[in-house]
């Protein structure tokens, strides 16, 4: 009975961790061997919703950073200023409340099912948490015609009190993560 039950937490815990997957979608008719070059479209972050307390210069500066050095490591090279890239690049920070209903079980019996139970009555407590959560989503646009050849995106509950080097390390992870599916293998 008991492998059972650690066999149930097991499958549970690992559904648990494959939930939260980056999204990302492209379009397979597109060539993305014939990319080779990038620039921004202005504006190159988009914060949604527009709240003064979500949008930061600090925050745009580490998602242009990450952004770029991914693409970086991927074989696309930044156009020169003035100059138009092969892809088009822009990214979105959303920012959503979200509500989790919990449930915490206090007390049950003890014992064996043919002896019989005994002990404190059991009850439950529900309650709603409230929460925040950042989705970073980046496009990328065909530099010629304006079309949408890639999208990614990636999800992550907001901290707290994170410090400066946990927002960048959190922004480097997050676009690492939804820029690993570039370019889209089919």
């Amino acid at each position: 009975m008991f492998r059972r039950l650690a066999l149930l937490a097991v499958a549970v815990l690992l559904s648990a961790c494959a939930a939260n997957q980056v999204n990302h979608d492209f379009d397979a008719s597109r060539d993305f061997a014939a990319y080779h070059s990038w620039s921004w479209k202005e504006p190159a972050l988009q914060y949604r919703p527009d709240d003064p307390r979500i949008k930061s210069d600090l925050t745009e500066q580490r998602v242009r950073d990450s952004v770029a050095d991914q693409l970086e490591q991927r074989g696309l090279r930044q156009a020169g200023a003035g100059a138009r890239g092969d892809v088009n690049v822009q990214a979105y920070l959303i920012v959503e409340d979200r509500q989790q209903q919990v449930t915490t079980n206090y007390g049950g019996g003890w014992g064996y099912p043919w002896y019989g139970y005994y002990g404190a009555p059991m009850y439950n407590e529900t309650r709603l948490v409230s929460y925040k959560v950042a989705t970073i989503q980046i496009d990328l646009l065909d530099g010629k015609d304006g079309k949408l050849v890639w999208r990614g995106s990636d999800e992550q509950m907001l901290s707290r009190t994170p410090n400066p080097t946990d927002r960048s390390n959190a922004i480097h992870e997050t676009v690492t993560r939804i820029l690993a599916n570039y370019p889209p293998r089919r």
